[in-house]
């Protein structure tokens, strides 16, 4: 079932914001608030209620009718629940946009995102896909990479740490259409999955400025969410250390030092989170 409340003029440059959607009664109207609050506002917004059975799709309905000046076509799909990779696979089919953002239905933008992405995307053009920082926080450097205002971004550096956060992301469409959409299987790190297999064969990049604010500012790892659970978010990351394998971005013997690592990141994240 899918249900479209307005459509009104748009910028030049299309943006289609893609966000899944599922008990986020407390949470839903600061994030569209801050769709509607941006100095670029995008094409389209695609909420996509993954099986929530709280008020999630009322405060979305009341939110979207209070618009005294609507400038964003808001989309509402709905599906049983199967999760976020479906829910934003759901939504990415839907999306019509030039270029495709992710957003969280607990996640908030500030008012320049879209803006200051898109002005990185017209000044460099052969960039695909451009994620920012957010809490924020600002990567000077990481072991031996050294981090200016915009720095490139491989496959094989997401292996060690994935840089870019999911509601911080924005690419172009032909990016969507090469490689397709997330691993439903998959169920956490889903996200690295989905950016490894983008950064493989495309030009992305980390924009080193906070211009979103996940889990209303709280650490990224062991809090609320999928991440509050540490083991498997351990497992999603050794599948996709193979998935890097696979893929022939690193070789047999960085597979194996990454598989240690791994497990050395593992008992690291435990040991803070138990020592908190």
């Amino acid at each position: 079932m899918e249900s479209t409340l307005h459509h009104t003029p748009h910028s030049p440059i299309l943006v289609s914001v893609v966000i899944p959607m599922y008990q986020a009664e407390t949470t839903i109207e600061r994030t569209l608030q801050s769709l509607v609050y941006q100095t670029h506002r995008p094409l389209e917004v695609i909420i996509v209620n993954d099986g929530s059975t709280d008020g999630s799709v009322t405060c979305v309905t009341a939110f979207i009718q209070s618009q005294n000046d609507p400038a964003i076509t808001f989309y509402t799909l709905h599906q049983n629940n199967q999760g976020a990779s479906s829910a934003r696979n759901r939504g990415l089919e839907r999306a019509s946009g030039d270029y495709i953002a992710l957003l969280d239905a607990d996640d908030e933008w500030l008012p320049i995102k879209l803006e200051s992405q898109l002005a990185v995307f017209q000044k460099y053009p052969y960039i695909d896909f451009l994620g920012t920082t957010r809490n924020g926080e600002r990567f000077h450097s990481w072991f031996f990479k050294k981090f200016g205002p915009l720095t490139s971004i491989s496959a094989r550096l997401l292996l060690y740490k994935t840089f870019f956060a999911t509601p911080t992301v924005l690419f172009k469409r032909h990016v969507l259409q090469s490689v397709g959409y997330f691993n439903e299987q998959q169920t956490h790190s889903e996200d690295a999955n989905y950016w490894i297999r983008v950064c493989k064969d495309h030009q992305c990049f980390l924009l080193n400025q906070s211009l979103v604010i996940t889990g209303g500012g709280k650490p990224h790892i062991g809090y609320s969410g999928l991440s509050a659970n540490i083991r498997a978010m351990a497992k999603g990351e050794l599948q996709n250390m193979k998935l890097g394998y696979q893929l022939g971005v690193v070789g047999w013997w960085e597979y194996m030092f990454l598989l240690i690592y791994c497990r050395i990141k593992y008992f690291r994240r435990l040991w803070k989170y138990k020592s908190r």
